[in-house]
């Protein structure tokens, strides 16, 4: 614990559904979902004025819509939160050289150690300084915690929200905590919650009340000393600038239960080439190939294959995560698949995989069956994968296989939310699509709500389009 509140931490409101109320004019003060939008979607992030329907993050997207069916509900656009990510952590590091982000929108800082703050009104000057500064950048709102240790800046944030900020003074730490409840404190979930609502246990004063002794009783000696350590407001943990990465994966939840084989085995070779690219943006290599099925049942299996140095060659990923998959029953149905690399390092040995020319020639031979149906995939994976698919699950019926001018032609799907482009009319995003037809708000950062055109989902000249940042000259001219 620090004699004064020099530890800062920042968490965005609302991240993924304020970017895009900020992106999307027509959307300002709405009730934005965004997340998964097919039947077994989840909800990533919820704005706040869907919260205020009981709409919250890890909620079905199918119940969300129940509670709030006339919120706007759209796919996650995770290249524009990284872009927005990326501004406000650089804001971030010019305060201080430990930065310890936890997340796309949420990170500590050490504002001692940049030589920004050492008391309290300095402290409290930097934050208000900080808030001003996101706002000014990118056109969004962060709340702000400051206090002696990383624990109490945290819970200052979360009490701040939405836009705020709050300075927990040294010494006022066990009446601040004193009636707030003990899922407030990291570790407690709702299984140890519930354990402490049935010893009649629910703040976070009664915690301390029952003593270290009967905490270390009820739920063990490392999680009740701990227990009772937060609950007096002691947390001694460091902010630590730089968390190596120990892997990369993605994985996709599908909406209806996948059967046939080959589809499977295309869907595994799309989702080792979407690692191998994450891998490669973050600069690594991996050594350890891993498969994940979750099968009809809910049983989930995981199987790995080391190999013999790192690589960032997708051919080798794709063939060590086809021979995993030989080795899963998959004949009762598959509702989610994953690939994953471990053992990262910063350089490859691609010299030690000959291999990748035979996993090449391979698909060759199988004329990329079973990856014919791109843009295939989720209805909204949980645990924050990208959606590929169109809302309704269009992408995961199996069909048959295309002739070759249906090859030539494939029709186009249309995500709710994804940005597009018109010749005539401009930048604008999809508020829907369905029956040969996709619908088009024409707007931008920064512009009036725009007017809304509907256009075959095949129309030439509309064209998938890259995000436009959120503040700065966005503006161009249409019709």
């Amino acid at each position: 614990m620090r004699a004064a509140p020099t530890i800062l931490h920042l968490d965005m409101d609302a991240f993924y559904a304020s970017v895009e109320q900020a992106s999307k004019p027509s959307l300002h003060g709405k009730a934005v979902i965004v997340g998964g939008l097919g039947p077994r979607g989840v909800v990533a992030t919820a704005s706040y004025e869907a919260r205020r329907f009981g709409v919250h993050s890890a909620m079905p997207t199918a119940q969300a819509r129940r509670l709030c069916p006339n919120g706007a509900y759209l796919i996650p656009r995770f290249t524009l939160y990284r872009q927005v990510s990326d501004v406000v952590m650089a804001m971030l590091r010019e305060l201080s050289p430990l930065v310890e982000p936890l997340s796309l929108d949420e990170a500590f800082v050490d504002l001692e150690a940049g030589g920004v703050a050492f008391d309290a009104g300095s402290a409290r000057a930097t934050g208000e300084r900080l808030r001003a500064d996101i706002r000014a950048a990118t056109g969004l709102s962060g709340s702000v915690g400051l206090a002696g240790s990383k624990m109490l800046a945290k819970v200052a944030s979360e009490e701040a929200k939405p836009a705020g900020l709050l300075l927990i003074e040294p010494g006022t730490e066990r009446e601040l905590l004193a009636p707030m409840s003990v899922r407030t404190l990291p570790g407690v979930g709702p299984a140890t919650g519930e354990h402490l609502r049935r010893a009649g246990i629910t703040t976070v004063g009664e915690l301390v009340e029952a003593g270290e002794d009967e905490l270390v009783r009820m739920v063990g000696r490392a999680h009740g000393t701990g227990l009772y350590r937060m609950a007096l407001g002691l947390d001694d943990r460091p902010v630590v600038a730089e968390r190596d990465a120990k892997s990369v994966s993605v994985e996709d939840t599908f909406d209806v239960d996948l059967h046939d084989r080959v589809r499977i085995r295309g869907e595994v070779q799309r989702l080792a080439d979407r690692c191998v690219q994450r891998l490669r943006g973050s600069g690594h290599s991996g050594r350890t190939i891993v498969l994940k099925v979750r099968r009809y049942d809910f049983s989930t299996l995981t199987r790995s294959e080391t190999l013999r140095g790192p690589t960032d060659d997708a051919a080798v990923v794709r063939e060590a995560a086809a021979r995993l998959l030989e080795a899963v029953d998959t004949t009762g149905g598959v509702r989610l698949l994953g690939v994953g690399v471990t053992g990262l390092a910063d350089y490859t040995q691609e010299d030690l995989f000959a291999q990748s020319l035979a996993a090449e020639a391979e698909a060759a031979d199988e004329g990329g069956g079973g990856d014919g149906t791109a843009g295939t995939g989720t209805g909204g994976a949980a645990g924050g994968a990208e959606p590929e698919a169109a809302e309704g699950g269009a992408g995961v019926q199996e069909v048959a296989a295309p002739s070759a001018e249906a090859q030539e032609a494939p029709e186009r799907r249309w995500a709710a939310g994804s940005d597009v482009r018109h010749v005539l009319y401009g930048p604008g995003w999809v508020q829907g699509s369905g029956v040969g037809r996709v619908t088009v708000r024409f707007e931008q950062p920064g512009s009036e709500p725009g007017r809304v055109r509907t256009f075959r989902v095949d129309d030439p000249e509309l064209e998938p389009s890259d995000p436009l940042p959120l503040v700065g000259d966005t503006h161009t001219d249409t019709d």
